[in-house]
């Protein structure tokens, strides 16, 4: 059992379990009809994406100063009780259920689902 961090859209892996969507907008031009039978998500959550602003933040990230101005907004984001609660439940999920969540950045260590990596770890989640 573990939570997986994934880019959407990407095949899945079989022990994937339930792919959830962190991202602030679904995918364009795709019909809901085939979010999950193209790899997108099974379930959008956009409880845990960066605000409107946040994201224009991220979007822009060209340096290192960025990144860094642009993880420091969205920690402070998910440290809002609501946002909070959400990263502890699906911590303490892990150890329970196999699933993923991920976004559609293609390089990960400039998107938000690596700080949510680093979220769920610091609350303990099992990470695959």
């Amino acid at each position: 059992m573990a939570v997986k961090i994934v880019r959407l859209g990407a095949a899945r892996s079989p022990s994937e379990g339930l792919r959830i969507g962190t991202v602030r907008r679904p995918p364009r031009g795709v019909p809901k009809t085939e979010f999950a039978s193209g790899n997108w998500y099974d379930v959008w959550y956009p409880n845990l994406a960066p605000s409107v602003d946040t994201m224009k933040l991220g979007q822009s990230v060209e340096t290192d100063k960025d990144w860094a101005a642009f993880s420091k907004k969205y920690r402070a984001e998910m440290n809002e009780p609501d946002a909070s609660r959400n990263l502890d439940l699906l911590a303490a999920m892990s150890h329970q259920a196999s699933f993923s969540m991920g976004c559609y950045c293609e390089n990960e260590a400039r998107c938000h689902r690596s700080l949510l990596r680093d979220l769920l770890s610091e609350r303990g989640a099992n990470i695959a």
